[in-house]
């Protein structure tokens, strides 16, 4: 442990930091818009060296942890815990941050609420370094609520609901409901949608807590006797599904994934933050922070739980994958792909904790989070890039432009080449290997069936990612670029303030993928180095047998390359060299019914509405027409007059001014301390 004094306002700084920029952005803005910008890139870059100095700390196996004293007549103490888990994670968030930051200068230049949109940018980095840096569930909870709340202000940005800022194809309609989606309307559903995994996970959090009497991670691990108390009452693996409840919500693991499908309302530069590299992440990091504390309590039989994670990871992961096909917009086609890779990510951490050796998993799906927030990071920010210069969200409307955007074509290609595990020079090859090469080493019954599924998906990736590629740089250019040029308006690239954050990511990508073997090496020496100090969780003494080539298992690594083959032929074959009509496929009556069920999102947003929606409110009315108003009211007329009363005084309340509520909500949290102390 490396208890430094600067080691530890350091961990404290990078999550701080944030927060007191989005304090100050309001007051820089009256006094210059162009000193707020600066700024607010300022205190991203702050965060980040601050992280980067713990980097050290983090290789050598170490970490700090920092605490005091919270409320003493819980014995809760505010900590933070910067081990070599969070301190990987900590730098991942805080550079790519950085450079989106970086990105956004220019892509929302001359937007009207800058200062709204700097504000919230912050305050998520604040909150989501604040679930990577905490060494309790208490302190996760607020950052995962802080996350939520800057997720839906962002998402919901463009409140005016311009036509424009839409997702999805206006008059298109899936059982009735209407599959186009305004900004506010999208941010409300990730808020609703998200909240429902968060109930879950705060339902877990106090279960433990019931039975623990802390939420720190490091007490939990050091006392197992709650464990054994909860396992007894067959409770213990309910607790951990109830925690994953949340991870599915924020991570849009099925069966809470629609949100993340129409959030791409937001601005491009968000969706690369917050839904590409660090918020959908929260959810495979919960499962990293609590996954390795309850392997150690396999004594006690939670290998269920690990189950429930690698089956949601594998379900979600092709659910996805198969919507991604069909898809005519560019930043919704990234949206399903982060949803899948995601899948992958659950299913290595799932593996891990049902396999003969736990670190393979474990480092694989934490690989493939490092190398897909720098791939599809990139590849969001180039397709912001398109929408600056095109002015549609529909890959229809583009075609043709690499010649035009020539830097962009180049550095989104190498990012999509990352996503389509092109073998041996990009990181998403290696890091998809190493979850094949886990789960086929598992030992887990029914490793096969999930070995396919990951395999299908891999195949699918290569497919819609050169699609993506084909679409929007290669073929004739779309009727919607030529009319744009015939009124003078030439395609041109972006600048450099726009194009060379997702360069530097692109070129990082391709970088990890040239040492992949010996990166993945370094990273499971870490990772093996950080269980066995910190759960007691020993990695065999020698390697799975059966290892070749570059430490690669013959099998995984010939399903990686023929994956790549087949998916990524079939898509150079279709949208880049043009060797087929795939609109000719589409005419057959069983292909096109294919088409329209995956377009139609596979009718689980349709369900959501009828089942979640207008189900409950017809059931509402019904009741509120035949019981409330006929029964109730015809029974005791004089009930109307006291329903009246309450109702005066409920609204008396409902003032609309968020300062009402914070300060009531402040007040009940200070009479229930005192009746604690009492």
């Amino acid at each position: 442990m490396v208890e430094t004094f600067a080691n530890s306002i350091n961990v404290w700084l990078i999550w701080m930091l944030p927060f007191a920029g989005a304090a100050v952005i309001p007051a820089i803005a009256k006094g210059s818009k162009k000193a707020r910008n600066y700024i607010a890139v300022g205190f991203a870059l702050a965060s980040a060296i601050s992280a980067a100095t713990l980097i050290p700390v983090g290789l050598a196996g170490h970490e700090v942890h920092s605490q005091f004293t919270w409320i003493s007549a819980l014995g809760l103490k505010a900590g933070v815990l910067a081990d070599p888990l969070a301190i990987v994670m900590t730098n991942v968030v805080a550079w790519i941050a950085f450079l989106i930051f970086v990105y956004s200068t220019g892509y929302m230049h001359g937007d009207r609420d800058l200062t709204r949109y700097w504000f919230f940018m912050l305050f998520f980095i604040g909150s989501m370094q604040l679930i990577v840096l905490s060494d309790n569930l208490l302190m996760v909870f607020f950052g995962w609520e802080g996350v939520g709340l800057a997720s839906y202000a962002l998402i919901g940005f463009w409140y005016y609901d311009r036509k424009k800022d839409y997702v999805g194809k206006e008059g298109h309609f899936a059982g009735g409901i209407p599959m186009w989606t305004a900004p506010t309307h999208a941010g409300m559903k990730a808020w609703l949608m998200t909240k429902a995994g968060d109930v879950m996970m705060l339902a877990g959090m106090f279960l433990i807590f019931a039975y623990s009497g802390t939420f720190g991670f490091k007490e939990l691990i050091a006392d197992q006797s709650w464990a054994a108390t909860m396992s007894q009452q067959n409770l213990l693996v309910p607790a951990a599904v109830l925690l994953f409840g949340g991870a599915v919500g924020k991570s849009a693991q099925f069966p809470l994934n629609e949100w993340l499908l129409e959030a791409m309302t937001g601005p491009t530069s968000v969706s690369a933050l917050i839904h590409a590299a660090t918020m959908v992440k929260a959810g495979v990091f919960l499962v990293a922070r609590i996954g390795p504390l309850f392997f150690a309590l396999s004594v006690l039989h939670t290998s269920q739980f690990f189950e429930v994670v690698a089956w949601t990871g594998a379900i979600t992961a092709f659910l996805l994958a198969t919507q991604a096909l069909v898809s005519p917009e560019i930043k919704k086609v990234l949206a399903y792909s982060t949803g899948s890779q995601i899948g992958y990510m659950m299913m290595a951490l799932g593996i891990a904790g049902i396999s003969l050796n736990f670190t393979d998993g474990y480092t694989a799906g934490f690989f493939h989070l490092m190398s897909h927030a720098m791939f599809k990071a990139s590849l969001f920010m180039g397709a912001g890039a398109l929408l600056h210069s095109v002015g549609s969200r529909f890959m229809t409307d583009m075609g043709g432009l690499r010649k035009d955007m020539r830097k962009t074509y180049i550095f989104m290609m190498l990012a999509a080449l990352s996503l389509a595990g092109a073998p041996l020079f990009t990181s998403g090859f290696w890091s998809k290997d190493a979850i094949f090469a886990a789960i086929l080493e598992s030992g887990y019954a029914y490793a096969w069936p999930l070995f396919a599924m990951a395999v299908i998906v891999a195949v699918m990736t290569a497919f819609y990612t050169m699609r993506m590629i084909g679409m929007s740089f290669f073929g004739n250019k779309s009727k919607h670029v030529e009319e744009m040029e015939h009124e003078g308006h030439h395609i041109h690239e972006v600048g450099p303030v726009m194009w060379v954050p997702f360069a530097i990511l692109a070129v990082a990508t391709i970088a990890v993928g040239v040492i992949g073997f010996a990166f993945e090496g370094q990273l499971h020496e870490l990772f093996s180095g950080y269980l066995k100090a910190s759960f007691g969780i020993v990695s065999p003494a020698q390697e799975p047998t059966g290892r070749v080539f570059l430490n690669l298992n013959p099998i995984a690594a010939i399903a990686s390359f023929g994956a790549f083959a087949v998916g990524g032929g079939l898509g150079y074959l279709f949208y880049i060299a043009r060797k087929a009509d795939p609109e000719a496929i589409g005419r057959n009556i069983v292909t096109r019914g294919i088409w329209k069920f995956l377009y139609n999102r596979w009718y689980l947003n349709t369900a959501l509405y009828w089942g979640g929606v207008i189900g409950p409110l017809a059931i509402y009315r019904f009741i509120w027409r035949y019981f409330e108003s006929t029964v109730i009211d015809g029974i005791n007329p004089a009930f109307q007059g006291a329903m009246a009363g309450m109702s005066k005084v409920v609204k008396s309340g409902q003032t609309g001014i968020t300062q009402t509520y914070l300060f009531v909500f402040a007040v009940g949290i200070m009479i229930v301390v005192m009746l604690l102390m009492m």
